[in-house]
Order: structure tokens, then sequence, then C-alpha cells
């Protein structure tokens, strides 16, 4: 069992990581860093993982503070 702020699975989550979602993870670090392409000229999927990414880490920020 797994769980973690109101999430939970019976299975491991690292099963769930494929190698789409690791290029997307990359790919957010780098556009982090530098901010480039600009996110209009990224694809929808991309926008889509990067926006679910940005929700999770600020998240993980606020329950940091408290």
């Amino acid at each position: 069992m797994w769980a973690r702020r109101g999430v939970a699975t019976e299975i491991c989550p690292v099963s769930y990581i494929t190698g789409q979602s690791l290029a997307w993870i990359e790919e957010y670090a780098v556009w982090k860093m530098l901010r480039a392409p600009m996110i209009e000229e990224l694809p929808a999927k991309t926008v889509e993982a990067f926006c679910l990414l940005e929700s999770e880490l600020g998240k993980e920020a606020s329950n940091g503070e408290r």
C-alpha cells in the first residue's frame, strides 16, 4: 500500500511511470529553467503535462511550509 496526501494505491506507483511520463518531466525541467519555447508553441498534451506538474509542485511546496 502506498499513500500520500489524499492519493493511495495498492500497486507500486513506479509502475505507472511510462517513458513518455519521464520525457515530460525532463522536458518540463528544461522548460522551467530556460522558459523556451513559449508555452503556446508546445503540443497540447505537453502543456497539459506541464500544468499538472506545476499544480503538483505547488501542492508540495505549500505543504512543506505548514
